[in-house]
């Protein structure tokens, strides 16, 4: 028997603790617009980074590109995304808000800057914490 624990290993509990609180966000915006974790996703990087492509959000949301081109189609179908051909590579589809997509994700702002607030407020060393989250993260 080795004396490895599941339980105490930091990437599973950064992965279980990651999942949970996705799932948690989630069920915040899903009610009121009725999108998907990926699908909020797609929007809050394209809020953020304008024109991008499938390929560029993928590498940013860490999702798969078939996970990331359904969500975009999803979201193109209700009128939040509009898709056109790269002007700068015609091989690429970008991907941008459209009015109705800045609108959700004007209200989605507020809602995600709340929910930190709230996750912020549950750590006793907030400070200490997000150091060295920023360093886990920048190690790449």
């Amino acid at each position: 028997m080795s004396d490895f624990v599941l339980d105490t290993f930091l990437p599973y509990r950064l992965n279980v603790l990651a999942g949970r609180l996705s799932r948690e966000f989630s069920t915040r915006y899903r009610e009121r617009f009725g999108i998907t974790i990926p699908e909020w996703r797609v929007v809050a990087h394209l809020g953020q980074a304008g024109a991008v492509s499938v390929r560029e959000i993928h590498a940013r949301v860490d999702m798969d590109k078939s996970k990331v081109s359904r969500a975009a189609a999803r979201l193109e179908a209700a009128g939040y995304v509009a898709k056109r051909t790269s002007p700068t590579d015609r091989r690429l589809v970008e991907l941008t808000l459209t009015d109705n997509g800045r609108a959700m994700m004007a209200e989605l702002a507020g809602v995600a800057q709340a929910y930190q607030a709230e996750l912020l407020s549950r750590l006793e060393h907030t400070d200490d914490f997000l150091d060295g989250l920023d360093a886990l993260l920048e190690a790449e």
